[in-house]
């Protein structure tokens, strides 16, 4: 084949791009990943944007109509900062979870790093947020920028009328309870549609106008304990214990009004929206990265690609799975890149040329050739916990050097309590599995008791495992949060999760304001 009939097979040349070649480029990326791979993706919507929107965009949680607050703009300035003087690079990307699947590319990419994180983005994420059952029982892909677009409107009408001042108090108290403003155990709703937001705004707006001071009508204290005593069952209505604490807040608080509940739910959504991301970080960049590599590698097989341009996805490619090592100044942990990788060309090689060992440990898939069937599986059905816990090898145990460190406090000495044998390999699994399991690493803290009928007393509960207890100072100010969004003392007990003792309390009376 001639230089110019090759060239010609080539989907474009050098490092400039233009919207013509990122068509071309998405359109064979996308054949490959779908007819080969079969992948099942949204629709995609890209968008070019310059490296200070990119900064932005990281500032908002990545949501491309997030409402504003303060918190963003301190985050934005801190990633300029460290941009500027070179301590951090920028996402060469960004994708949305929605339909559309929205992507962001850098227009300062080079045209070979553009298709690179095409593929890692619009199709391998889109295929895990579409397909992934967290995502589809958690999340709303359809409604999330259709919700996002009334919060940030919402917002700004309650600034105009209540004023800045007090709605950043209500996001500041909401944004701090985020991590337990979360359905765990129950599905949540679905988003409501366009026209019940604004039957929303409408009946809010009623409330506020013909607002009724109902608590101030309720009988005195003593009274008050007589109704509940003769009225037992007045608690069962609050379904407690309750877990996700902006919920319980947004619908029994005494004190707040109907504006302030519905910016505690918006904030709720969107916790909630990110919910299901922290639970698959391996899983989700392991797969957009399996694919960017499958896809880019058979485009160069086919000579759709030139060599100059993978030296310079390969070069890429390297630097987002690099690991360093445990006695690295650059380590941070693992690299969810690598380790998702890793796992699943793993997968690949134990469905097709499987050892003995393999045999041993999965014999379901070991030699059975459907790697792609296993692949599509495992991105479905699984979050990082179960996917370690039920797919990492032996033989990638001992690449990655992996074991168990006991490091007991009451021990002078840690021990290396798991090693490479076969009992050691299972430890390992779990030990590594236990690391990336959100229920079991978030602390776990519940409404337990409410005196809505006396001194409204709010009582919370944290179970403590393997007796670490939560860190004053942040507690005593999250402590603050909740007495702000429920008017009256809150207190929270730390109670042993296996004996049920109470191991420490306290109150927002002991706190000093």
């Amino acid at each position: 084949m001639t230089t110019q009939a090759a060239n010609s097979e080539l989907l474009f040349s050098g490092s400039d791009w233009d919207f013509t070649k990122l068509s071309r480029v998405y359109d064979a990326i996308e054949a490959i990943a779908v007819e080969e791979l079969h992948l099942d993706i949204y629709p995609v919507q890209m968008e070019i944007i310059s490296s200070q929107q990119m900064l932005d965009a990281y500032s908002s949680v990545g949501m491309p109509l997030m409402y504003r607050h303060w918190s963003f703009g301190k985050h934005f300035l801190h990633q300029d900062l460290l941009y500027r003087k070179g301590g951090r690079g920028l996402a060469y990307e960004l994708v949305i979870n929605s339909n559309p699947c929205i992507v962001y590319l850098m227009e300062e990419n080079t045209m070979a790093l553009q298709a690179l994180v095409t593929a890692h983005a619009a199709l391998g994420h889109n295929h895990f947020f579409k397909n992934n059952h967290l995502f589809k029982q958690w999340t709303d892909a359809g409604a999330i920028l259709g919700y996002l677009d009334f919060a940030k409107s919402y917002i700004v009408r309650c600034e105009e009328r209540h004023g800045l001042a007090a709605v950043e108090a209500v996001l500041d108290s909401a944004h701090a309870l985020m991590e337990q403003g979360v359905f765990r155990y129950q599905r949540p709703p679905k988003l409501s549609s366009e026209r019940l937001r604004e039957g929303l705004r409408e009946r809010l707006e009623y409330e506020e106008r013909s607002y009724n001071d109902l608590w101030r009508t309720l009988p005195h204290s003593q009274q008050r304990a007589d109704v509940k005593v003769q009225d037992p069952e007045w608690k069962k209505s609050l379904n407690l214990p309750e877990e996700n604490l902006l919920y319980f807040l947004e619908k029994n608080s005494p004190v707040l009004e109907p504006w302030q509940r519905e910016i505690i739910r918006i904030v709720r959504v969107i916790a909630q929206y990110f919910y299901p991301q922290r639970q698959t970080q391996v899983m989700n960049e392991g797969c957009a990265t399996f694919v960017h590599y499958t896809v880019m590698n058979t485009l160069f097989d086919r000579g759709r690609i030139s060599e100059g341009a993978m030296l310079e996805i390969l070069r890429n490619h390297s630097n987002v799975v690099f690991q360093p090592a445990f006695d690295d100044p650059r380590f941070s942990g693992i690299n969810p890149y690598a380790l998702g990788l890793d796992m699943m060309q793993d997968i690949r090689r134990i469905s097709t040329k499987p050892t003995a060992e393999d045999r041993d440990w999965f014999p379901d898939i070991a030699g059975h050739g459907n790697w792609r069937e296993v692949l599509l599986d495992a991105w479905a059905d699984h979050r990082d916990e179960s996917f370690i816990r039920q797919y990492l090898s032996p033989a990638l145990i001992r690449k990655w050097r992996f074991f168990v460190l006991g490091d007991a406090a009451d021990q002078p000495h840690c021990e290396v309590a798991s090693i490479h044998n076969e009992r050691g390999y299972e430890k390992i699994r779990a030990a590594l599995a236990h690391n990336y399991d959100v229920g079991a690493n978030r602390p776990d803290i519940q409404v337990v008791d409410v005196d809505l009928l006396g001194d409204r007393h709010l009582r919370l509960q944290h179970k403590v495992k393997q007796g670490i207890l939560l860190e004053d100072t942040s507690r005593d100010a999250t402590l603050r949060h909740i007495r702000r969004l429920w008017g009256y003392e809150v207190s929270l007990a730390a109670v042993d999760a296996e004996t049920g003792l109470t191991v420490n309390e306290r109150s927002t009376s002991q706190i000093a304001e």
